[in-house]
C-alpha cells in the first residue's frame, strides 16, 4: 500500500481540498497508472454533493473522477496488455464479477456486481474506491484500455464517459451512412454525439433551445440545427428520423421528439431528468417507434470507441484546468458555463 495525493470532499456542502489517499500496491494482474488528465463529469458533481442519496449515497471522504488518462508506471507479474510507459485509460468501472451473462457478453456495464471507479466498496483495501482526482490509480488490467497516442490527451479523458455514453447507443441502434440522426441538447454529451454521428456518415440534426449554439453545432459536424422552441422548425422534421439521442437532463417534452421519429425509429435517453417524463404511448404505437435508455459501454466497446476516435481524430472539446480550480469548475458546471467538458491537468497536483 502507498499514499497518493488527491483532492477530496468531506461533506455535501464542503469544498474540495488537498488530501492523501491509500492506493494498493499492484497485484499480479494490476496496472499502476500515473494520472495525466481526468475529466469532470456532471455525475461527479451529483456524487460529491450527495444528490443521488436515494440511489447511490455518497461515502465521505469522496474522491470523484472516472474519465482517466495516464501513463503506466508499474505492472503486475501476470499483466500482458501493458508495460511501463504505455498510455492507458480508465473509465467508470474498475471490476465486475466476470462470470455473469452480461460479463460473458462483454456488457460489464450491466453486471449486477460491477465495481465503479469511485464511491463503491473496495474489496482490496476496504472502505470505498477513490477516483481520478488523484496522482495515480491501480486497476486490474482487464479494466484498463489503451489510450490513443495521436490525440490531445486532455480531450481523450472525457471519452471514457461522455464519449462511450453517446457512442454505445449509436452502435446499438445501427447509426450508419444514410441514416438521419437527431441530437437533443448541445452540452458535454451532446457535442460528442454530434461528432460521432457525423463520423458515422449520418445526416445529423441538432436540437437546441439556444439560437446562439447554431454556429458551434455546425462546426462540430451538424448538417442542420433546429431551435426546439420554434414549432415550424420542429414540424419540418416530423416522422423523419431513424434515431434520436436525447442528452437533456432537465424536464422537457419528450413527445415532441418521439413524433419526429420515422417508422421503427428509436429515441434513446442518455440525459437523466430528475422527474419522470410523461410519454404519450400512441406516439410509439402508431409507427412502431421505440423509446429506450442507455448507460456507458462494456470494456471491449470502450476500446473500440477509443480506436475509432484515433482513426477519425475525435476528442472532446475541453477547457483544461489545474486541480486547484475544481471548486470553481463545479460552480460553472451548474451554470453550464463550459464548452464542453472540463479536463483536469493532474500535473498541477505536484505543487500541493
Amino acid at each position: 500500500m502507498y499514499n497518493a495525493k488527491a483532492y477530496s470532499v468531506s461533506s455535501p456542502a464542503s469544498p474540495f481540498v488537498s488530501a492523501s489517499i491509500a492506493r494498493r500496491d499492484p497485484t499480479e494482474h494490476d496496472v499502476q497508472i500515473e494520472i495525466l488528465f481526468c475529466g469532470i463529469c456532471h455525475s461527479d458533481l451529483h456524487q460529491a454533493r450527495n444528490e443521488w442519496s436515494g440511489m447511490m449515497p455518497t461515502v465521505y471522504p469522496c474522491v470523484p473522477g472516472h474519465e482517466i488518462v495516464g501513463r503506466v508506471r508499474k505492472v503486475g507479474s501476470a499483466v500482458t496488455k501493458f508495460k511501463p510507459g504505455d498510455l492507458a485509460a480508465v473509465g467508470c468501472m474498475v471490476d465486475s464479477d466476470r462470470t455473469c451473462p452480461e460479463c460473458k457478453a462483454d456488457l460489464e456495464q450491466f453486471c449486477p456486481n460491477f465495481t465503479l471507479t469511485y464511491n463503491f466498496p473496495d474489496k482490496h483495501l476496504g472502505g470505498v474506491t477513490y477516483g481520478g482526482y488523484s496522482e495515480s490509480i491501480v486497476v486490474d488490467e482487464r479494466f484498463v484500455m489503451r489510450a490513443p497516442s495521436n490525440l490531445n490527451l486532455a480531450g481523450v479523458a472525457p471519452l471514457l464517459c461522455a464519449g462511450i455514453t453517446t457512442y454505445s447507443p449509436m452502435r446499438h441502434w445501427g447509426v450508419t451512412k444514410g441514416k438521419k440522426v437527431g441530437v437533443v441538447g448541445l452540452g458535454g454529451l451532446g457535442h460528442m454525439a454530434v461528432k460521432f454521428a457525423h463520423a458515422f456518415g449520418a445526416h445529423t440534426v441538432v436540437f437546441t433551445t439556444s439560437p446562439g449554439k447554431k454556429e458551434d453545432a455546425l462546426r462540430l459536424g451538424a448538417d442542420e440545427v433546429a431551435i426546439s422552441r420554434n414549432a415550424d422548425e420542429m414540424n419540418k422534421h416530423a416522422g423523419s428520423f431513424d434515431f434520436i439521442l436525447d442528452a437533456v437532463a432537465a424536464e422537457h417534452d419528450i413527445n415532441a421528439y418521439i413524433n419526429l421519429l420515422a417508422r421503427d425509429g428509436n429515441l434513446t435517453m442518455v440525459g437523466a431528468p430528475a422527474t419522470p417524463l410523461p410519454v404519450a404511448v400512441f406516439g410509439l404505437i402508431m409507427r412502431r417507434r421505440s423509446f429506450s435508455g442507455s448507460a456507458i459501454g462494456g470494456i471491449a466497446e470502450t476500446q473500440e470507441m477509443l480506436d475509432f476516435c484515433a482513426r477519425h481524430n475525435i476528442a472532446a472539446d475541453v477547457e483544461v484546468i489545474p486541480i486547484q480550480k475544481v471548486n470553481e469548475a463545479y460552480e460553472r458546471l451548474v451554470k453550464s458555463d463550459v464548452k464542453y467538458r472540463f479536463s483536469i491537468d493532474m500535473a498541477s497536483l505536484k505543487s500541493e
